[in-house]
């Protein structure tokens, strides 16, 4: 299943990797978020080069839902009550840059960019939303309470935010990734001070970007405990009114939408990866209610990497790894979150001071409820007396009906019913399933 990104798309051809190399920054990973940061770097006259196991945009970022806005979900309440008013405008300031960016790009890379009014809307607690106002309000965002009346549910309230946007990632990625020293096919199979060993050789470096989705580098971090992930689906509806902005449910297994010329995209069902949810059923049943004589042209599932707070891993890996860096946890907001963490690992990589850098360590407090959520599935899927096993740390595979593969409830790797790998933090295949 492809998504609707991957159709009619001709994509840049890179070579693998075929001889001993040095380079200043090594970045590993060819999804949105690698791809930025070599297209900082590079703008920056920094050495630096990609290296994707597979090819570029072929994991998560072919399935993103693609909406660009500083909004969300509930973020800046939470933040404020968290963190406090300075915290909370950084990361705002962060998003807001990043949008500002996407905006500048699409101005010479015709990537189907629209201007889009964002709403996150509840169907559970009006007052979460007043407090979302206020608190965007308060930072300086012009957010409103609305009806979101042209969904056809009935919703108690919304947050809108004026003149946010909505693309085609793949059109933007694939045009600016092609002038890129990326190498694809190659996976690095060991990482040591300086060294990364690949399938097809060694690169030299002297510093290096982790953007593999989840770390795969269990070492250090504490990754496994401060992130899980999170599946959520998408199916592509014609012979639909779409609406005309972009909405999102404030709850994590809720509904989204947004249009893609006369398509509705439609997405939900979602649940955390190796648990039960209502998947691709959910959505084609709501549709059947709700837009009898629709067609579905296209459906897909995305993972996300939720971390502790809210708010992404980007900066150093850890304390003790000066000279590796970090992107990940973009908690379903990967668009800016991944234009942010090209900006602030940019920074950081030349010696330069980010004003954003301090609230996006990777280093901050793991104090949070969510970590010992975490905790515990890990130790539930440690202590499940069933094989498979999961070949990351050891945690007990599920099997997952509507999409046919074997998943891990604890960090969220998958494997196909052969034992292929899907999705990481495993990084080999697991073998005898």
């Amino acid at each position: 299943m492809n998504s609707l990104w991957k159709k009619d798309m001709e994509k840049p051809d890179f070579k693998s990797f075929s001889k001993a190399e040095k380079t200043d920054v090594l970045i590993i990973g060819g999804g949105i978020a690698g791809i930025l940061c070599a297209y900082k770097l590079n703008g920056l006259g920094v050495d630096c080069m990609l290296v994707e196991a597979d090819e570029i945009c072929s994991g998560n970022t072919q399935n993103t839902t693609a909406k660009i806005t500083v909004s969300h979900s509930l973020i800046y309440s939470k933040l404020i009550d968290r963190y406090g008013k300075e915290k909370a405008s950084l990361y705002l300031r962060a998003q807001t840059k990043a949008k500002e960016e996407y905006e500048r790009l699409a101005q010479t890379i015709d990537c189907d960019y629209e201007k889009m009014d964002s709403y996150v809307y509840t169907l559970r607690c009006l007052e979460k939303i007043k407090n979302e106002v206020s608190a965007l309000n308060s930072l300086g965002v012009r957010a409103e309470l609305s009806d979101a009346g042209e969904l056809p549910i009935n919703v108690l309230g919304a947050v809108r935010v004026r003149n946010q946007a909505q693309f085609h990632p793949l059109k933007l990625l694939y045009n600016i990734a092609r002038e890129l020293p990326i190498y694809e096919h190659t996976k690095v199979i060991g990482l040591k001070p300086g060294r990364a060993l690949t399938n097809h050789g060694e690169i030299i470096y002297k510093k290096v970007i982790i953007a593999t989705h989840f770390p795969v580098l269990n070492k250090h971090g504490l990754y496994p405990l401060k992130l899980y992930q999170h599946r959520s689906y998408v199916i592509a509806l014609d012979g639909v009114e779409a609406p005309s902005g972009m909405y999102v449910d404030e709850s994590e297994v809720g509904l989204s939408f947004r249009s893609y010329g006369n398509l509705l995209l439609l997405g939900g069902g979602g649940h955390r990866t190796g648990k039960q949810g209502g998947c691709w059923r959910q959505l084609e049943d709501f549709a059947s209610e709700h837009y009898p004589g629709a067609s579905v042209v296209a459906k897909w599932a995305a993972q996300d990497c939720i971390s502790l707070d809210g708010v992404s891993y980007i900066g150093k890996y850890s304390k003790a790894t000066p000279d590796i860096f970090v992107a990940t946890g973009f908690n379903k907001w990967g668009m800016t979150n991944a234009m942010a963490a090209a900006d602030i690992l940019s920074d950081l990589i030349v010696g330069k001071d980010n004003p954003y850098a301090a609230v996006f360590s990777p280093s901050r407090s793991i104090l949070c409820k969510q970590l010992f959520s975490n905790a515990f599935e890990s130790a539930v899927g440690l202590l499940t007396p069933t094989a498979p096993r999961c070949p990351h740390l050891g945690c007990a595979l599920k099997y997952n009906r509507a999409e046919h593969s074997w998943d891990c409830p604890c960090h969220g790797s998958r494997f196909s019913e052969n034992g292929e790998l899907i999705d990481n933090p495993a990084t080999d295949d697991k073998k005898g399933l």
